[in-house]
């Protein structure tokens, strides 16, 4: 909308603002009768625009064909609405407020010739208050595991591989057989004649030769083969470790902070999680609906379930946010250009605004926990 009628309506009004619980806050107002009808003109301009009548091109409905097609009160609510979205940023403003997402407005009073009364809910920006979160990196520091593979891990992890191509080969070699008999003419072996498959975790293991390794993928000698095995256990290892540590030391924060968390934002998390689930369901070949019936539960059951974690989720978000506030950690500004250029390339149709957000806020996140895992 263009601000040049900015001065044509005025901004008058009063504002009571009530905190509740799980940080919201319950704001309400009372606008004045001139107020309103100063927003009337531009109810009237979005409804013409909107409105579709015979015999008018739309736009060039005259006002008094508007009210008569539409009523007073259809047009009384669209002012209603339209002085709410040109007041509501001046009343945050003024009252100091650090709203998240939009409000929930509800009209308690409207009527022709009288004052607007309505209520506007609010989640806000939670306060966190953060325990020694220095404190707690160190000590959980120290308790780090280191990670080992063992000789005997990898003779475990060569049975694993060989016991795998074992039940690879034998499926494949019924296959061939049932493939023959078929082609022979002959009847299918009843189900007892085949052996059942528990059996073929009891067989011998075939001797592990170079030849062996060979057929399992780019190996030449059974020491290389080894060697790989080890250094992808090791690998497995570390990473597992590492996740366990970081998880350590924010939840041991997390637990020490004090945060009265608003519901849109484990919801937000409960969604984001539902999408991640979706998409792999999908990835899947599968179906959300059949995956549901197949566990035997419905959306609402895996809420319950899932509330606990986008509790923390949300909380950990917060957490991360307040001592990146208070430790002045901010990404790099070349590697968020990067990476958005990155992601902006793969998916052309995002949101550059909403790209950057995420790309800051994920860098964000990875400085702060290497701040945290560098205490000693």
């Amino acid at each position: 909308m263009s601000h040049s009628h900015e001065h044509t309506h005025s901004h008058a009004y009063t504002a009571t603002v009530e905190k509740k619980p799980h940080s919201t806050a319950l704001i309400t107002v009372e606008v004045p009768e001139e107020t309103l009808s100063s927003h009337r003109s531009f109810a009237l301009e979005s409804l013409k625009k909107h409105v579709k009548l015979d015999g008018f091109r739309p736009g060039h409905v005259p006002e008094k064909v508007l009210v008569d097609k539409l009523g007073e009160m259809a047009i009384l609510t669209e002012t209603a609405e339209i002085t709410i979205s040109h007041l509501y940023p001046h009343i945050i403003e003024e009252q100091k407020l650090d709203p998240i997402g939009s409000p929930k407005v509800t009209i308690t009073k409207l009527a022709p010739g009288n004052p607007l009364h309505l209520t506007l809910e609010v989640a806000l920006i939670p306060e966190v208050t953060l325990p020694d979160y220095l404190d707690i990196a160190k000590k959980e520091n120290t308790k780090k595991e280191s990670v080992e593979v063992t000789d005997k891990d990898v003779d475990e992890a060569v049975e694993r591989v060989l016991r795998q191509k074992m039940a690879y080969d034998r499926i494949q070699e019924k296959a061939q057989k049932r493939k023959e008999a078929m082609d022979a003419g002959q009847t299918l072996p009843t189900p007892d004649t085949v052996e059942s498959e528990e059996d073929h975790s009891k067989l011998p293991l075939p001797e592990l030769t170079d030849e062996l390794v060979q057929t399992l993928g780019n190996f030449k000698t059974v020491s290389e083969f080894r060697e790989q095995l080890k250094a992808h256990l090791t690998h497995e290892r570390t990473e597992e470790a590492h996740s366990k540590h970081r998880a350590a030391i924010t939840d041991t924060i997390i637990e020490g902070a004090t945060i009265d968390l608003p519901e849109v934002l484990t919801e937000s998390e409960l969604s984001q999680m539902f999408a991640e689930m979706e998409s792999d369901i999908v990835r899947a070949g599968l179906k959300m609906e059949d995956y549901l019936e197949h566990v035997k539960k419905t959306r609402d059951d895996l809420k319950k379930e899932w509330m606990p974690v986008a509790e923390k989720r949300a909380k950990l978000q917060l957490v991360l946010n307040e001592i990146a506030k208070k430790e002045s950690i901010e990404p790099e500004k070349d590697t968020v250009e990067r990476e958005v250029k990155n992601l902006m390339e793969r998916f052309k149709d995002a949101d550059p605004i909403r790209t950057r957000i995420y790309v800051e806020s994920v860098l964000r996140n990875d400085a702060v926990m290497k701040k945290l895992e560098s205490l000693s």
